[in-house]
């Protein structure tokens, strides 16, 4: 019977995959493998999927759509404003052409530390990347891979603080913050960027010696890009926010002087730094403990409060400076709403998938062999979180995927050696941002068509930057993590 069991799992597993990389939505998948699943398991078909599966979604969704919806509200915001052009254009002009990959790196990590959605940034960072590339005459395949060093890699995963949605999801599991190991972040950060710039560098010095410039090739036109169907369900449920919504709205022509434009972005970092390390913790949060309040304590909430506390600052500073930029203010802010759901929607679907997975008594068997790896839980979890990443093309479903299930062991198996949980939090995010960059991850395969790119060009380089890099940087921290513990 278990190796039935087994057999559900993989082929729910499989189909969800198969599909979803053909462009079929997860929302319809996700369920259909779930009830595979029970099925081979002979278990009751109804009951996972009103109770397992949509309970386990439900309290994904209960958890964190709030990060979902501010964090779109505020990328579209910063987008029509012009606060994400007038940042990537002071940047570029700061550096020039004869710096152009670090000009594109440092914007884009810019404006992603501070709380701009990924897609926002693709599609303003692109126009910007593709003048600097040609003007410098840097070979166009080597643009997806600046704009993923420095959007989808430290500022994603190691960087301390940072408000991204994967940053987020291990501090309820583990009682941590968004500074969570912020010595060992900081370490994994510069193997990121040093590595990936040292890559592009010597790319960019290979290309010249070849006599190779910028090349031909056209990006796909933002309207044909943001209605692509397939590559819009690709997309949502890579990242948190929905590529549709980038037409809707109205951009400003004349975009902010800097200090407007990077102000918002201050402020993110510097109320989420308050909140989770001088505001929350001296706050009586006693009344939590209160079953109308869910009997929690403040170490399961204070990391997300902390980061929902940031952004709605960081709108609310948006709005301020740059309201008489914002033409048509209803319109953007339904789009920024509109496109949190599709996402948050997507990635909860693939958590219920994982609830169901784990409630299946084969899982049994899938669990000790994660656990049994030798190593330590450190290593345990890394390979966890990116194998789930990588099957799932999600850093976000694949991590609650992991932790729904296996979180509370490892905190255990952590608290009983003397562990602490914040460094199983940044292994976890780091884990998470490694293998979910394969080829048919949604990011990826926009990216790749906002640079008029193509998977032959351009997919190996992304793949240095972006998976190479970031194992290593994993690596590093695994090791120095079991030496000399968090700091």
């Amino acid at each position: 019977m278990t190796l039935i069991g087994l057999a559900g799992i993989l082929g729910g597993l499989g189909l969800l995959i198969l599909l979803a990389f053909r462009g079929w939505s997860v929302l319809l998948l996700a369920p259909i493998a779930a009830l595979i699943a029970a099925l081979f398991s002979g278990e009751p078909l109804l009951a996972h999927w009103t109770q397992t599966f949509m309970g386990g979604a439900a309290e994904f969704l209960a958890r964190f759509f709030p990060l979902f919806l501010l964090g779109a509200i505020f990328g579209k915001l910063m987008e029509d404003s012009g606060s994400v052009t007038a940042i990537a254009t002071f940047i570029t002009r700061q550096l020039g052409s004869q710096r152009a990959m670090l000009a594109v790196v440092l914007a884009g990590a810019l404006v992603t530390y501070g709380g701009v959605s990924l897609f926002v940034a693709f599609f303003v960072l692109a126009p910007m990347a593709q003048e600097l590339f040609r003007s410098a005459n840097i070979p166009r395949r080597l643009m997806p891979a600046a704009i993923v060093l420095g959007t989808s890699t430290f500022t994603m995963s190691a960087l301390p603080g940072t408000p991204s949605i994967q940053n987020a999801i291990p501090m309820p599991f583990f009682g941590t913050t968004p500074f969570a190991a912020p010595g060992l972040g900081i370490l994994a950060s510069l193997i990121m960027v040093g590595f990936g710039l040292w890559w592009l560098n010597r790319e960019e010095k290979r290309a010249r010696k070849r006599s190779e410039g910028f090349g031909v090739g056209a990006p796909m036109p933002t309207d044909r890009l943001a209605t692509d169907e397939k590559l819009r369900e690709r997309a949502t449920t890579a990242r948190e926010f929905d590529p549709a919504e980038i037409l809707h709205g109205e951009q400003t022509d004349t975009p902010p002087p800097i200090t407007s434009a990077i102000l918002p972005l201050l402020v993110v970092i510097a109320v989420n730094l308050a909140m989770s390390l001088f505001i929350l913790p001296a706050l009586d949060t006693r009344y939590l403990a209160d079953p109308r309040f869910g009997g929690v304590t403040l170490a399961d909430l204070g990391g997300v409060w902390a980061v929902i506390t940031a952004l709605t600052c960081a709108i609310v500073t948006v709005l301020v400076v740059s309201h008489r930029r914002l033409p048509a203010l209803r319109a953007t802010m339904d789009a920024g709403a509109n496109a949190a759901v599709l996402p948050a929607l997507s990635v909860a679907s693939l958590v219920g998938f994982g609830a169901v997975v784990a409630a299946m008594p084969a899982f049994a068997v899938v669990r000790d062999a994660v656990l049994s790896i030798g190593g330590g839980p450190l290593v345990s979890l890394a390979v966890a979180t990116n194998s789930l990443a990588a099957l799932t093309g999600s850093a976000s479903g694949g991590l609650t995927i992991a932790l729904d299930a296996l979180g509370s062991t490892y905190l255990e198996r952590a608290m009983a050696i003397g562990l602490d949980p914040a460094l199983l939090h940044r292994v976890a995010v780091i884990g998470s941002g490694t293998l979910d960059s394969l080829p048919h991850n949604g990011a990826v395969v926009t990216l790749l068509a906002v640079c008029g790119s193509t998977h032959r060009e351009s997919y190996r380089d992304i793949v240095i930057v972006g998976i190479v890099g970031a194992m290593i940087a994993l690596a590093v921290v695994v090791v120095v993590g079991s030496m000399f513990g968090s700091f």
